[in-house]
């Protein structure tokens, strides 16, 4: 690249941070190694690598600026007025989603014989450190796997496609298909999260064969091949798989009204959706379609998870790029006592995090659900609980600069809030963690179990096992305590674990 001018009419340029350069986003991150090493990903940190090096190219982060620049756009009807509902996507949206596909991002956490999920989850905190809106159709697409088995014939050839690692984005059926992606539409505008609340009916046609009728008020990626979805028939709330492309080869009566304006994720659409006659596959038994569906959920919530952390490294990465290169006062940044605590606290919450999400990760390889299924929902509160005020920190770091869209920082902060939002926002989730201490005794004592392995360590830590232990036995008041106990079961998850596997200069600044 040909350098800029420095010398202007009116002053010279200096004391100006340069531009970060191309890095492997993996190789340069010591915490991450550690983790994925430590929790069963090590055999394929080559792979890790690779994908590391693309994604923390300039070529790749300049695709992540301009997906969200040029946000996609819903096209109704065609130049004739024919009804098409489709949603178009900027070139370099496609390229980001291709790299991640061909990678398998979406389908190692399945094929890998070990340590698939803690992999998966590398990759997507990778991801979400250069563009968070091509995780939603990614995460829908690994979730949605566990799901489709034990339905037949039909699910499965839907699986194998599921677990391509081609990217073929056309609109086309799914027997057609190279490879193909999946989204999910639950909530509706009277029910939010209470999706029992959901309207939407099922109406039978044969088999396992209905029309669907109704609406869904939020529909992520609503250019997915097919999507899991819920409504009622006779017996009760369903669960049901609907292609965008009929078996016939026509377009599904799936009518989107309007794409979402959010407050961030701009790369990626969310829309309103209508069903009218809409052709559906009921999976699963009639009325079991919350426990059909959670299982998709459940996985949801360790991406949900694991992509706050990522966003708190990348803002991490540019606070300190800038700190090293920026002067004030006649010293680095980097080097003023009071800019060195501020960066510490970052990396010690980061880092706790990160070692947090990725634990969560190995409980899914090693199929221990009952830790797995209170862990990921500590974890998902957590780390995005803190994420907006972590970026906000970050953003400082960089002053006035960090605050201009030339930035990622805005982004980022922009990005921040969304996991937190969905699969269950802050109150949904602490209540269901709740509700899982009391009704599932055996997945609590599971959690504590791994709480209990760094006893002896610190009287600190020692004393909040002793006094949160206290306080879960009585239910007095706890509906109104429980966010504050979440909380604390997450910082003693997490000091538990910097005890037993982190530095005691880390452990103790924690």
């Amino acid at each position: 690249m040909i350098e800029p001018q420095r010398e202007l009419d009116t002053h010279t340029v200096e004391n100006q941070v340069p531009f970060l350069p191309s890095i492997d986003l993996y190789m340069m991150d010591l915490p991450l190694r550690e983790s994925v090493r430590r929790e069963g990903g090590g055999s394929q940190e080559e792979r890790l690598s690779q994908f590391g090096s693309v994604l923390g190219s300039e070529t790749y982060r300049e695709h992540g600026r301009l997906a969200n620049v040029h946000a996609p756009t819903f096209h109704p009807f065609d130049r004739f007025g024919h009804r098409i509902d489709e949603v178009r996507f900027h070139p370099s949206y496609h390229s980001l989603m291709g790299l991640a596909k061909e990678s398998g991002i979406h389908s190692l956490a399945w094929t890998l014989p070990k340590g698939g999920h803690v992999v998966h989850s590398a990759m997507k905190y990778l991801l979400t450190q250069v563009e968070a809106g091509c995780c939603c159709p990614l995460t829908m697409t690994y979730a949605v796997a566990p799901t489709l088995e034990g339905h037949g014939a039909w699910a499965d050839e839907v699986r194998t496609k599921v677990l391509s690692n081609e990217y073929d984005p056309r609109f086309l059926p799914i027997s057609e298909k190279k490879g193909i992606t999946m989204g999910m539409a639950m909530t509706e505008k009277q029910g939010g999260s209470d999706v029992r609340a959901n309207s939407s009916q099922a109406t039978l046609l044969e088999g396992e064969q209905y029309h669907l009728r109704g609406h869904k008020w939020f529909c992520s990626a609503p250019m997915s091949d097919a999507f899991l979805t819920l409504a009622y028939t006779k017996k009760g709330l369903t669960c049901f798989f609907v292609p965008r492309v009929t078996p016939e080869g026509k377009r599904n009566r799936l009518h989107i009204q309007r794409l979402k304006d959010k407050l961030g994720n701009r790369s990626n659409a969310s829309a309103e959706i209508e069903y009218d006659r809409t052709w559906a596959r009921r999976i699963g038994e009639e009325g079991r379609g919350v426990p059909t569906i959670i299982e998709m959920v459940h996985h949801t919530r360790l991406d949900c998870a694991v992509a706050a952390v990522g966003l708190q490294r990348r803002a991490l990465t540019e606070a300190l790029h800038h700190a090293r290169h920026r002067k004030a006062f006649g010293r680095y940044l980097i080097d003023q006592p009071l800019m060195q605590n501020v960066l510490a606290d970052l990396c010690i919450e980061y880092e706790a995090n990160l070692m947090m999400v990725f634990r969560v990760a190995r409980a899914y390889d090693e199929k221990d659900t009952l830790f797995a299924r209170l862990a990921v929902a500590i974890a998902k509160y957590w780390s995005n609980k803190r994420c907006a005020y972590f970026v906000n920190e970050a953003m400082e770091c960089l002053g006035g600069a960090g605050y201009i869209e030339e930035s990622i920082l805005p982004r980022l902060y922009r990005e921040a809030p969304l996991n937190g939002i969905w699969e269950g926002s802050g109150n949904v989730i602490c209540l269901d963690i709740l509700r899982t201490i009391h009704k599932a005794p055996d997945a609590f004592a599971s959690l504590w179990s791994e709480l209990e392995k760094a006893r002896g360590v610190s009287s600190i830590l020692d004393r909040e096992l002793d006094a949160l232990q206290n306080d879960l036995k009585s239910r007095e008041n706890m509906v109104f305590q429980a966010r504050r106990i979440v909380e604390r079961l997450a910082l003693a998850l997490q000091a538990s674990l910097i005890a037993r596997f982190g530095t005691k200069a880390l452990f103790h600044a924690f």
